[in-house]
């Protein structure tokens, strides 16, 4: 545990879900995983983990952290401006970008994305994408949760070397 501790950045997140000792190695590999080993464009990834965190109550934890991560992989202020303001329509994202943004908001608020949602989703990800894409959601509502009910006090955001920290654990 102590090791694993060491090679990742000194958040609150860590440090609690350490305290689950048995799942907290395996929990950070996935982590990696999801943040550095997918098909899915990273943009994509975190675009929809930023809809995630707006869309849980008290998870201000989880959007400090990846608001940074999202402009290192090329979200502009214009997306994040907007994903802050609820304007997933917003023409400072593309149609692929929207139509991963409707497919989250549908996930996270009614456990399954509509079929029309799940279509246009379809016409810019392959099928891997979208189960990649589901696992990226259901991890950081985990994460959102967690966050929220151990009322996390906010760390100063770690940006891109949380990438690096979670793809070595």
């Amino acid at each position: 545990m102590r090791e694993a501790l060491e090679r990742v950045p000194p958040l609150n997140i860590f440090r609690m879900t350490a305290q689950a000792d048995s799942a907290f190695v395996p929990w950070l590999r996935w982590a990696g995983v999801l943040l550095s080993r997918l098909e899915l464009d990273p943009l994509l990834r975190e675009l929809a983990i930023l809809r995630v965190a707006r869309l849980t109550p008290d998870a201000e934890y989880e959007w400090v952290q990846h608001v940074p991560i999202a402009q290192a992989v090329g979200a502009t202020d214009d997306q994040v401006t907007a994903l802050e303001r609820d304007d997933v329509d917003a023409d400072a994202f593309s149609p692929a970008e929207r139509a991963v943004l409707q497919f989250t908001t549908e996930v996270v608020r009614d456990a399954r994305a509509s079929d029309k949602t799940l279509e246009a989703v379809r016409e810019h990800v392959s099928p891997r994408e979208v189960v990649e894409l589901i696992m990226v959601i259901g991890n950081y509502m985990m994460v959102a949760r967690v966050m929220a009910t151990g009322g996390l006090e906010i760390d100063e955001p770690v940006g891109p070397d949380a990438l690096r920290a979670t793809r070595d654990a």
